[in-house]
């Protein structure tokens, strides 16, 4: 539900703030008062494509922003979720700068996001009816979806079977292909995966071994310098500069000095350990040394051997483990094609069995829709009747397409608003007014199965009046039972329903027209359906009518 919805220099509006209510919602207003002005904001935050002509004359940006309790939308909270935008106090927040250099920028919950977003956000949330831009009931897409609601139970739980059964076919459907080469090319690929399996094993590969390789290298490379420099290190402690030898003089000079004064005994004692840790280092230099190899065919070997890794590594991984997964995966394929005959041989048949499935599921499906679209088309065809539309057809036109994930229909509401016209697609009806009386039958038919929470009708009363303005008001009453309705009405019929009326006004303010959404309060709605019905300035028969419209109103509520 549309809670709350803020606009700052936006076409005329300079600020306005609105708190909305459940239920209807009504906003009326002199011809040319901006109602429609609203309505653009209200797209605006849905996603709908605007300019910079609807930036307030003189302001660097216009600002809209709604809120939406998610209570009674359980799609748009499941979407919210689902793309992390976490909804405090089961609020969603969307809000859009349009900026007068073109640019525009969107946030959901305070996230930045994209106007797609906005737009797959909105679909779930507003029902826009009277204009193109955001109406999800003009949707091809849709017409399917809903046609199988309207069917009920036993349609929806045939058509998720078909599903199933779709996506089984198109697993194995990937298989087959997956084996389905000519015999020239499984020959190719046979003796390419017989080739690279023969070249990675020849190798006899092992984990770890390119390190050891590196750290062999890497020595072999350096032995002169690694054994000059052990060489040296062992000459000054044990050759002319003889380190030992002196600490050894040292240790003499501290026995004789802790003979003295014991306080010298722990300066004996590591002048003593220095002395063993010193001997044992040159005894460990003097092995290094001698061990140190210069061998410069092991060297050879050992770069043929680093560069033989890494030509492999090159074809099949980037590491001697990536190299031993691609055998690995390359002997199963070779597997899978040397039996890929029978093994194709037995899909073909799972695969025709499950086609005959689904074929079958998907008949009986088409049946439920043909039996499920008489019903749905006369009780559209009633509605409109009710709407002053009474020589309209209306069809949920069924025609057989490929077997899919949904059956084998596509499913289109086509419609006829003049006698001797052909039935046409519901989205070619150009009329405003035409088009939201059909979008309002469609609802009045579908409120059981739509759950999209909030529905915007906008001049849904072109070109209507006496009777069917009532029909249309309690219609309209009725949808608000259970989702909130905004409706721009000039009929008193339906502003006197409202569970909420705004009276929508231009004001000059020095030299600017500014546009404003005021909340009426009893009275004043009084002075409003006055105006509506058609009463001079301080008629007291209009006032006494508009009382007694919202008189009636509160009786039908109490009863």
């Amino acid at each position: 539900m549309l809670s709350e919805l803020s606009i700052t220099d936006f076409a005329l509006v300079e600020e306005l703030a609105a708190s909305l209510s459940p239920g209807l919602n009504v906003l009326t207003g002199e011809t040319g008062a901006g109602k429609s002005i609203i309505i653009d904001a209200i797209n605006a935050i849905l996603g709908v494509r605007t300019g910079t002509d609807l930036v307030r004359t003189g302001a660097p940006r216009a600002i809209v922003q709604a809120a939406f309790a998610l209570d009674d939308a359980p799609d748009a909270a499941a979407e919210c979720r689902e793309g992390g935008h976490v909804a405090e106090d089961g609020l969603l927040i969307i809000s859009r700068e349009l900026q007068a250099s073109g640019k525009t920028q969107c946030r959901i919950n305070g996230r930045l996001a994209t106007v797609t977003m906005l737009r797959d956000f909105g679909r779930n949330l507003v029902d826009v009816h009277g204009q193109h831009e955001h109406q999800s009931l003009l949707s091809i897409g849709r017409h399917l979806d809903l046609l199988d609601s309207w069917a009920g139970s036993e349609a929806l739980a045939l058509r998720a079977r078909v599903a199933e059964q779709h996506r089984a076919l198109a697993a194995l459907e990937r298989q087959i292909e997956k084996l389905d080469v000519d015999e020239r090319d499984r020959a190719r690929r046979l003796d390419l995966y017989q080739f690279q399996i023969r070249e990675i094993d020849a190798a006899r590969l092992h984990p770890g071994e390119e390190e050891d390789l590196e750290a062999d290298r890497h020595r072999l490379a350096n032995a002169e310098r690694l054994s000059r420099h052990a060489d040296q290190a062992y000459e000054h402690l044990k050759g002319d500069e003889r380190v030992l030898d002196a600490l050894a003089g040292c240790m003499d000079d501290l026995r004789a000095l802790a003979d003295i004064d014991p306080a010298a005994t722990p300066m004996l004692e590591a002048a003593q350990a220095a002395y063993y840790q010193l001997e044992d280092a040159a005894a460990q230099l003097r092995a290094y040394r001698d061990g140190v190899e210069f061998n410069p065919a092991r060297l050879e070997q050992v770069q043929e051997r680093l560069e033989a890794i890494r030509l492999l590594k090159r074809k099949y991984g980037d590491s001697i483990a990536e190299v031993l997964a691609y055998r690995e995966q390359a002997a199963a394929d070779l597997e899978g094609l040397a039996h890929a005959e029978e093994h194709q041989a037995e899909l073909r048949v799972r695969r025709e069995a499950l086609q005959r499935e689904a074929e079958a599921l998907a008949a009986r499906l088409t049946a439920l829709r043909h039996e499920a679209s008489e019903r749905f088309s006369g009780a559209v065809e009633a509605e409109l009747a009710l709407l002053a539309m009474e020589r309209t057809r209306f069809r949920a036109s069924i025609a057989p397409q490929a077997l899919g994930a949904t059956g084998a229909d596509r499913v289109e509401f086509l419609i006829s608003p003049n006698p001797g016209e052909p039935l046409k697609p519901l989205a070619r009806i150009a009329s405003g007014g035409e088009m939201s009386r059909i979008m309002l039958a469609l609802k009045s038919v579908l409120a059981r199965v739509d759950r999209v929470p909030t529905l915007i009708f906008d001049e849904i009363d072109a070109g209507i009046g006496g009777r069917t303005a009532g029909v249309i008001a309690a219609k309209l009453a009725a949808l608000a039972r259970d989702r909130q309705v905004i409706c721009v009405t000039h009929l008193p019929q339906i502003a006197g329903r409202a569970d909420a009326h705004f009276l929508v006004r231009k004001e000059v303010r020095g030299d600017r027209t500014v546009v404003q959404l005021h909340p009426l309060t009893e009275p004043e709605r009084v002075e409003e359906l006055a105006r509506m019905l058609g009463g001079s300035e301080g008629s007291s028969t209009a006032r006494e009518h508009a009382r007694e419209m919202l008189a009636q109103r509160a009786a039908g509520e109490a009863a």
